[in-house]
């Protein structure tokens, strides 16, 4: 299964956006129309990497917009850049998002006590390619973290892509923890401490920071596919959130090849 990115607007300003295609090159929607799993049966999931490692420009899939293309986030009416926090430069992982999952707002998490954040699950990929932005990788989950961010469930699940050279290696937290050393006192120091340039506290963390296995993780994530499911069913409310897709053949919010074509044609050229 490929993909593709199609640019528009003009890079470095709210207007820009990253829309993206199947191998048909029909638009979809990043965040309902590529499938969670690259592989059911093997647990492999796709990912969207919106920041790459080392970069700084927050991008993210725009939830509300239609078709959900990538866009960088803006705060009091400015483009959102993560600072360096020493030793770090940028994102210290390829940083995205596992399709088709939602962490609803409406749930209350029985493991953190928190609701969902309101987003899809985001990952963070500790392979060795810094990948492109847009970039569809197959990954495998290997724990994940339960980051509370302003009172809400922010997991971050660790994965490794597929095609590392050393994927076979990783299969549970623990073989990150021996094989990259310092790797998860890094990530957790990261989340940490990434908003205290701009004035905020330190964010905080349920389970006292411990990362959680392999297990845990991909029941955590498959909890928020079945959320997603709900979500693009119209069994739940979407709020403010743009369901608009046009691969999900039985979810009311499906649209045509032309309709999300003329998503596209409203926006600038790049």
């Amino acid at each position: 299964m490929s993909f593709s990115v199609e640019e528009r607007g003009r890079e470095n300003t709210p207007d820009y956006r990253l829309y993206f295609k199947n191998a048909e090159g029909k638009y979809i929607s990043p965040f309902h129309d590529i499938p969670i799993y690259a592989d059911e049966a093997e647990n492999i999931f796709h990912a969207v990497v919106e920041v790459p490692r080392w970069t700084n420009a927050k991008m993210e899939i725009a939830t509300k917009d239609p078709l959900n293309p990538l866009k960088q986030d803006v705060k009091k009416g400015n483009l959102r850049y993560v600072s360096n926090v020493f030793p770090h430069k940028g994102y210290i992982w390829n940083y995205g998002a596992i399709p088709q999952t939602w962490e609803d707002p409406g749930h209350r998490d029985g493991d953190t006590g928190c609701c969902g954040d309101n987003d899809p699950i985001d990952i963070c990929d500790i392979g060795n390619k810094v990948c492109s932005r847009g970039e569809i990788i197959r990954v495998k989950v290997l724990g994940t973290l339960a980051l509370i961010d302003e009172g809400e469930t922010d997991w971050k699940v660790i994965v490794i892509n597929v095609e590392d050279p050393e994927a076979q290696d990783f299969n549970d937290i623990e073989d990150v923890r021996r094989l990259k050393p310092g790797y998860l006192e890094a990530t957790l120091d990261w989340f940490k401490m990434y908003k205290v340039p701009d004035g905020k506290p330190e964010n905080q963390f349920a389970f006292d920071g411990e990362f959680k296995n392999r297990d845990f993780a991909i029941k955590t994530v498959k909890d928020t596919h079945s959320f997603w499911k709900a979500l693009i069913s119209k069994k739940t409310d979407a709020g403010e959130l743009n369901c608009m897709n046009t691969c999900v053949s039985d979810s009311p919010y499906c649209r045509s090849a032309a309709e999300a074509q003329a998503v596209v044609d409203s926006v600038s050229v790049f």
